[in-house]
């Protein structure tokens, strides 16, 4: 039973989108490695930007500086 958890910032992704991940997450898993799709867990975890960081300060404030 594959477990796939995604985690991306919190910036607007749509239900649609989130349903597309999931559905095409599935499908690879399908596709590459045989698996069942009905035992397939995927999970979306939406971090806000004030909490994801990289290269030692948020992805807030390296959005404000244009980065």
């Amino acid at each position: 039973m594959p477990y796939v958890n995604i985690r991306i910032t919190r910036e607007g992704a749509t239900p649609e989108q989130k349903a597309a991940l999931i559905q095409g997450v599935t499908q690879l898993l399908v596709d590459i490695l045989g698996k069942n799709p009905a035992t397939t867990v995927v999970t979306i975890d939406e971090v806000e930007t004030d909490n994801w960081g990289v290269g030692g300060e948020t992805i807030t404030a390296r959005r404000k500086r244009g980065a």
